[in-house]
């Protein structure tokens, strides 16, 4: 009777979209595959400087950055002649997050504070208290995201634009039964493309693949906006990655460039895909595109294994130096780097200390991805019984590691081989190169290196190379 109620909910969520995300996929399908110029536009009159920006920030969606600059410029003007407008407080503040996750600017979170309390100190607002929550989230501080979003729902309970920094901070920490039933509220709130990609993002970390795929299919064919299309068509772009089709992955990349040549996530993107293809000189160039405007550690920490794969071990220290320098740009700005952190230290740095952060960080916000950091930072420190723990957690779909990761299976396969387990190992490392045979190279070629050693090779080649159940406990 469980088995049924769950599987009545899951229908009746994607009951609502999934007939109209049916033939988004076959518009964005077409439009990617044969890309046909667009028409001009008719003409109409100008909007009014940060018009867009404007009405994507207060929906919540992605907003371009020039027009996310006029915005920021005209509200900052408005204030200065009329101090005690709290709603116009709430959107600078929020319009700052959106700048601080463009550009990768952490200076800008500081402002978004003063800018969202200085709303409450006017007036106690939902605008202002949702602002705090996405700003919070945007911190990596799930807990606070999660107190501020709740706060934010007491107030206004159909407010919508609540909900989705209600569903990330619950993902960060784990809850994705209460991540679920958010989006199960958002719907029945709103529907449109933000709700569309809101509700791929969960049915990503679900494992429902196909679901998220037509999801942000539909959201991309409905977008109002070139910036926000363009993140849609990112999104896509990741989950064809996840799923091993460099092609399509770099097709959607591609297209959201082309559509906002600010996507910088998609062009780092790109040099994943094309790093895969065998493509090394345009995947650097890619990469080094990306750092050049938004500076993330992730970026950083990829481009510096791809150098090191190819041997070049001195550009890949000018990475990781990269990386450690914007960490520490983020921690005085309130932002919690820890994650990539302790992936960094794991493998390139001391193990030992990526235990301390990421034991740390699993207490303070026990997700997924944390499960996993942890676990392989456990293994490389030598403390292979508590790193299996850990991986296990990020892969038991009974507790919400339902997310279909090449590198999860790959950390647990590996950990389990060095506990000397060799047919779970081996079952491990041959789903992650089912998952994605492409998933990081140095990987790939220690994964069917360690599954020859076990007496079983996929039939798989390596990219070219181009120039279980268990339960969650607080770690120690």
């Amino acid at each position: 009777m469980e088995n049924q109620a769950t599987e009545n909910r899951r229908a009746r969520l994607r009951g609502r979209v999934v007939p109209a995300a049916v033939a988004g996929c076959a518009v964005l399908g077409t439009a990617l595959m044969l890309l046909p110029p667009e028409r001009p536009a008719p003409r109409s009159p100008a909007p009014a400087p940060g018009a867009q920006a404007l009405s994507a920030v207060a929906a919540g969606v992605p907003a371009a950055l020039p027009d996310l600059a006029a915005l920021i410029g005209a509200r900052e003007s408005h204030l200065r002649r009329h101090p005690e407008d709290a709603e116009s407080w709430a959107v600078l503040g929020t319009a700052y997050v959106e700048q601080a996750r463009r550009t990768a600017d952490t200076a800008f979170y500081a402002k978004a504070d003063g800018s969202l309390r200085t709303s409450l100190q006017v007036r106690r607002n939902a605008a202002a208290l949702g602002g705090l929550a996405v700003l919070a989230n945007a911190r990596r501080d799930f807990r606070t995201a999660l107190t501020w979003g709740e706060a934010a729902r007491e107030l206004e309970p159909k407010r919508w634009t609540t909900y989705p920094a209600l569903i990330e901070a619950y993902t960060g920490l784990g809850d994705y039964k209460a991540a679920h039933g958010a989006l199960e509220r958002l719907m029945e709130l709103r529907s449109g493309p933000a709700v569309r990609a809101r509700a791929a993002a969960v049915y990503r970390d679900r494992g429902w693949r196909e679901d998220a795929a037509a999801q942000l299919a539909d959201a991309a064919a409905g977008a109002r906006a070139p910036a926000e299309r363009a993140e849609y068509l990112e999104r896509a772009g990741q989950l064809a990655w996840e799923r091993g089709d460099r092609e399509d992955a770099l097709r959607h990349f591609q297209e959201a460039v082309r559509i906002d040549p600010d996507q910088r996530a998609a062009q780092a993107g790109q040099g994943r895909a094309l790093a895969a293809l065998g493509r090394t000189t345009e995947a650097l160039n890619a990469y080094r595109m990306a750092l050049a405007k938004q500076p993330l550690p992730q970026y950083a920490l990829e481009l510096g294994e791809l150098y090191e794969y190819l041997g070049l071990g001195q550009a890949a220290r000018v990475q990781y130096d990269l990386l450690l320098a914007s960490v520490r740009s983020a921690a005085v700005s309130g932002a919690d780097e820890e994650l990539v952190l302790g992936q960094f230290e794991a493998d390139h740095g001391d193990p030992a200390s990526a235990v301390r952060r990421l034991g740390a960080e699993w207490r303070r916000q026990p997700g997924i991805a944390v499960a996993d950091a942890l676990g392989w930072a456990l293994h490389r420190a030598g403390e292979d019984r508590e790193a299996l723990r850990y991986a296990r957690i990020a892969t038991d779909k009974a507790h919400g590691g339902g997310v279909r990761s090449a590198l999860y299976a790959y950390h647990l396969g590996m950990i389990e081989r060095e506990l000397e387990q060799p047919a779970p190992a081996r079952r491990h490392l041959q789903e992650a190169l089912r998952i994605n045979p492409y998933f990081s190279p140095s990987r790939v070629r220690a994964a069917r290196e360690a599954l020859a050693a076990l007496g079983d090779v996929p039939d798989q080649d390596l990219p070219v190379r181009d120039a279980k159940a268990v339960t969650p406990r607080p770690y120690r």
